[in-house]
């Protein structure tokens, strides 16, 4: 007889937000989601919970069998959760070719990410940011 046992997958993947940076490892498995060595179940706030599993609940019944960990650093909370969906998106695109087209159609920033960044200080204004001058008086 012919064994045909399920392949082994593994993929890695980064996604970034601002300051954070997540780090995310798919392996075939169950479909558990661990980000920071906590399941996504007691992920909290709740919005942002719902907010990081846009990716899967778009992808739909074929990613059950990845299980995926992700580590994030840096930036704050809400960084936080945009790096780790972009990473959780970029790996469900690896893994069905077909959901690239749904993700772009939907949101754009779940596979592409945000170029934007904080303006570097001046020299000798760097507690008044980047750009603020000192006033100056007209009389």
């Amino acid at each position: 007889m012919l064994n045909l046992a399920k392949k082994k997958i593994m993929i890695q993947k980064t996604g970034k937000r601002k300051r954070a940076i997540a780090r995310a490892v798919a392996q075939s498995g169950s479909g558990e989601i661990v980000i920071n060595n906590k399941p996504l179940e007691i992920f909290e706030p709740e919005m942002l919970k719902l907010f990081i599993k846009e990716p899967l609940m778009i992808a739909g019944e074929g990613v059950k069998d990845l299980d995926i960990s992700i580590d994030v650093k840096g930036g704050g909370v809400f960084g936080q959760a945009s790096a780790a969906r972009q990473a959780i998106a970029k790996i469900l695109v690896e893994h069905d070719k077909g959901l690239k087209e749904k993700f772009l159609s939907y949101d754009r920033t779940l596979l592409v990410a945000d170029a934007r960044r904080t303006e570097v200080h001046k020299p000798s204004a760097s507690k008044r940011g980047p750009r603020r001058h000192k006033q100056r008086s007209k009389r």
